[in-house]
């Protein structure tokens, strides 16, 4: 049985916004591989901060993982759990070798970068399709990523001027 028919969804109305999911997914599962690396390989001046910082960051987006892994579920598709198939649609690459906490926090930057372009867009394809839910999934991670973004930003400035 469907569940879009329990929900009162659309299915052609929200194809577009499982594709999206789809591919949201993936790059999460890129981003949190990349975390897990910058957690373990970091080295030198910031170290312990860092190197929790990443762990939270990485236990944060595999709540993420599995929330829009449930998302693409509830709306009648099945997300995959190959990583095999993860890199071939991904448009975050895999980064390994840093072990400077810098080029980490501009890697991370860069992937919030674009995870949150990503999100708007299904954001507002959720948005057209009636699926509040999903809006409300979108709304709440980019509400925690810009926040993380300027924290980020703020860690990385090079003076404490004014």
């Amino acid at each position: 049985m469907n569940t879009l028919n329990y929900l009162h969804l659309d299915e052609k109305r929200v194809a577009d916004v499982v594709t999206a999911l789809h591919l949201l997914l993936a790059d999460f599962q890129i981003h949190y591989t990349n975390l897990h690396g910058f957690h373990w390989d970091i080295k030198g001046h910031g170290f312990f901060v860092l190197h929790s910082k990443f762990e939270d960051l990485y236990n944060d987006t595999a709540e993420k993982i599995d929330e829009i892994a449930e998302r693409i579920l509830t709306l009648g598709s099945v997300p995959s759990n190959k990583f095999s198939d993860y890199l071939k649609v991904a448009r975050i690459k895999e980064i390994s070798g840093v072990t400077c906490g810098s080029e980490a926090v501009e890697h991370i930057l860069s992937t919030y970068g674009h995870l949150i372009g990503e999100e708007r867009k299904v954001l507002d394809l959720a948005a057209e399709a009636g699926d509040e839910v999903t809006v409300s999934l979108m709304s709440d991670y980019l509400k925690e990523q810009e926040k993380m973004v300027w924290m980020l930003t703020a860690f990385s400035s090079k003076t404490c001027g004014k």
